[in-house]
């Protein structure tokens, strides 16, 4: 296991899940318990950097479509379809400087929701990209299942994939494509471009340019760390290293021991500006599915006191945060 030191105590480890095994497992829970981040390398698990490159294609296509194209497909309350600038609010009074656009779900390769013509024409490929990323985090979630020791007489290494399961039905699993254009100087009211915050799900996948850092993570020192877009040495591997992050619910799930870390992006020095793109995608349970302790020995002696109040859905916990950012209120909302 190698890693990044940043400039205090927190460490983003580079781990190998291309073999599936318990040692696996372990790393990855002590990657995560220090940072809520760690780098993957998946040789031969299919995200490989053709891959990720032509959705990176398909995105800066989608984001240079008229302005009526993505109007017909703006987000509403089910979290899917296109945001404008300044629509997504994550910790400042002022909306984010962004643009973002929400696959939900695919259902046999087709997205349940509008798309502008610059997507139609690759629904086949942005399905195909979104279920390599599920194949991923189901993989990932059997690990530190693994590495947790949960009870093989209570769900064992498939205690977090089992609540991931589509068979079971919807959940709020998202493929998000994002766009930061570049502003001149005078423009800018904030050095944010995404405001501080965690994520909602269970894990997220990201993939970033090479060239297109301004990811912070907040430390346990209370200070922002920048997180490089990949390890050195790694720029030019045909699997490039994926960051991963610890969501709000596997943290949950696990009294805190996993930790749902703080980030933000913000904006390069002006001798680096210019338009950035990412892409992530946000994993999450099926809806009905409680947020309640594993049975895990090493989370109870190690994580924090369980949840003694109201035992909340992962839906319900979806729905509460989506309000806030969005402003959509606490009325029903159909996810």
């Amino acid at each position: 296991m190698s890693g990044l030191k940043g400039q205090d105590s927190t460490y983003i480890p580079v781990i190998d899940i291309s073999t599936a095994d318990e040692q696996t497992g372990h790393d990855l829970v002590d990657a995560v318990v220090q940072s809520g981040f760690v780098f993957i390398k998946s040789k031969g698990l299919g995200v490989d950097a053709q891959t990720i490159n032509r959705m990176f294609e398909i995105s800066c296509a989608f984001f240079e479509s008229p302005q009526e194209d993505k109007e017909r497909c703006k987000m509403h309350t089910n979290n899917r379809g296109w945001t404008r600038m300044g629509e997504e609010v994550l910790d400042e009074k002022l909306g984010d400087p962004k643009e973002g656009f929400n696959f939900g779900e695919f259902v046999n390769g087709e997205a349940q929701q509008p798309l502008t013509p610059s997507l139609q024409a690759h629904e086949a490929e942005c399905s195909h990209f979104a279920d390599l990323c599920r194949s991923l985090c189901l993989r990932l979630l059997e690990l530190f299942a693994v590495g947790l020791n949960i009870d093989p007489l209570q769900g064992g290494s498939s205690w977090f994939s089992s609540r991931h399961d589509a068979s079971k039905g919807p959940s709020g699993t998202i493929l998000r494509l994002l766009y930061y254009p570049a502003l001149p100087s005078s423009s800018q009211t904030s050095t944010i471009r995404a405001g501080a915050h965690s994520d909602y799900g269970s894990l997220t996948l990201l993939f970033r340019l090479p060239s297109q850092s301004g990811l912070e993570i907040l430390t346990t020192s209370n200070t922002w760390m920048p997180v490089p877009v990949l390890p050195n040495g790694t720029e030019n591997d045909p699997f490039p290293p994926i960051l991963v992050n610890i969501g709000d619910l596997l943290s949950y799930w696990t009294n805190g021991l996993l930790k749902s870390t703080m980030h933000r992006v913000v904006f390069p020095s002006k001798e680096e500006a210019e338009d950035r793109y990412s892409m992530a995608y946000f994993f999450h349970p099926c809806k009905d599915t409680k947020l309640v302790s594993v049975p895990s020995e090493m989370v109870t002696a190690r994580g924090k006191a369980g949840n003694q109040g109201q035992v909340l859905t992962a839906m319900e916990h979806l729905k509460g945060r989506l309000a806030a950012t969005y402003g959509w209120g606490t009325e029903e909302q159909k996810v």
